[in-house]
């Protein structure tokens, strides 16, 4: 089975290059959050890929969160290019 992105947001040579980069992880969960959904409209009832897509969102919260303390500019262009929301700050 092939596995299609549907961000291309990081070129190639970057990808080998910032695997451990927060922008690269967050691009990657990304991803996963989209495969999910789609798998998740299909498949109502799969209970365990809910479970799972609710981690991954939570990572993600987490490594974005972590990003705009660090560098907000960083943060920012990433949320543009990836069009997700910012979280709501309490």
């Amino acid at each position: 089975m092939v596995k299609k992105s549907f961000i291309s947001g990081i070129s190639q040579e970057q990808r080998e290059e910032n695997r451990g980069s927060v922008e690269f992880q967050v691009v990657n969960f990304t991803n996963k959050i989209q495969i999910l959904t789609s798998h998740l409209e299909l498949h109502r009832k799969d209970y365990l890929s809910q479970r799972g897509l609710r981690k991954i969102l939570g990572k993600r919260q987490r490594l974005l969160v972590y990003l705009s303390k660090k560098n907000r500019g960083r943060y920012k262009e990433l949320i543009d290019r990836l069009e997700i929301r910012e979280p709501k700050t309490h």
